[in-house]
């Protein structure tokens, strides 16, 4: 059985809480102050047998932190576990590789991914996404630059837009 660890903090737009492996891989974040919101993002087969509040994640932690007080690349380097099918984890991978203070469209995004034609798709890799800021799906916007939906709340979407675009 593993186990995993959770924390949540206070950021500029609210809680935060980030689920991680015993390893210190991101399983699961977003900005809520409920683990239960995140932890049946996680897929199936990732899915911790125990998940335990710790204070402090560690890396993760001061990323998040780094983060929202302007060093935009802090969580580039943190290690994030997903599974799902094989365009959706590459759609994931790519979209860590978008800039901050860059977003893209879903159109520019399904071509990021390697099919121009997949843009449902692309879109839905950001709607399954488990891992908000870490995989930084608020990257992608409508076309013509209309933020667009996000699970975390439009607000919370539009001030990572502007924070990132100073």
């Amino acid at each position: 059985m593993s186990i995993a660890y959770w924390s949540t903090m206070d950021t500029k737009i609210g809680p935060f809480t980030a689920v991680v492996a015993g390893d210190g891989a991101v399983l699961a974040s977003g900005w809520t102050g409920d683990v239960a919101e995140l932890t049946p993002l996680i897929s199936p087969s990732l899915a911790p047998g125990e998940v335990k509040q710790r204070r402090d994640l560690g890396p993760v932690s001061t990323a998040i932190r780094r983060y929202h007080d302007g060093d935009l690349d802090a969580v580039a380097d943190i290690e994030v576990r997903q599974r799902s099918g094989a365009f959706r984890e590459h759609a994931w991978e790519i979209l860590r590789k978008v800039p901050a203070g860059e977003p893209v469209s879903y159109a520019e995004y399904a071509a990021l991914a390697g099919n121009p034609a997949a843009v449902r798709a692309a879109a839905s890799a950001c709607a399954k996404n488990a891992a908000a800021l870490f995989v930084p799906y608020h990257r992608v916007v409508r076309t013509g630059g209309g933020v667009g939906n996000f699970r975390w709340g439009v607000p919370a979407k539009q001030w990572l837009l502007t924070h990132e675009a100073a």
